[in-house]
């Protein structure tokens, strides 16, 4: 069911977008304004709707609805996708893994305190 509402969802955008770019904008007609015969149009009303633009309404309408159904559906979702089982998952293996870290760096603190008893004492830092 949702696979088909996300078909039909993309499908509506591809179609609302040629819509949109197929129209003949009001600005267009700016030349009318300096001396055309139809300025009269470009600051008043247009007339009557056009079929373009009463398809871009409707397939409008039609991508606001399958926009609310994806929406419904992702909220109705049963399943172990949620957020905070995530960060369940995660704070339990950073957990574990800072037991890791914490050995490894007492080793490393280990090699590095046998590297400064062999440097110079310049670069020793007094305790």
């Amino acid at each position: 069911m949702e696979i088909l509402v996300w078909a039909a969802h993309v499908l509506l955008a591809i179609v609302l977008i040629v819509l949109v770019l197929l129209q003949h904008g009001k600005g267009a007609d700016m030349g009318a304004a300096f001396g055309g015969g139809s300025a009269g149009s470009l600051f008043g009303a247009s007339g009557s709707a056009t079929f373009l633009s009463r398809a871009t309404s409707f397939v409008a309408a039609l991508f606001f609805a399958t926009s609310m159904s994806l929406t419904y559906l992702s909220m109705n979702q049963t399943g172990n996708s949620k957020v905070m089982s995530i960060m369940d998952q995660v704070e339990e293996s950073e957990s574990a893994s800072g037991d890791e870290v914490e050995k490894k760096s007492s080793l490393e603190q280990g090699s590095d305190a046998q590297e400064i008893e062999g440097s110079s004492k310049v670069n020793q830092i007094p305790e």
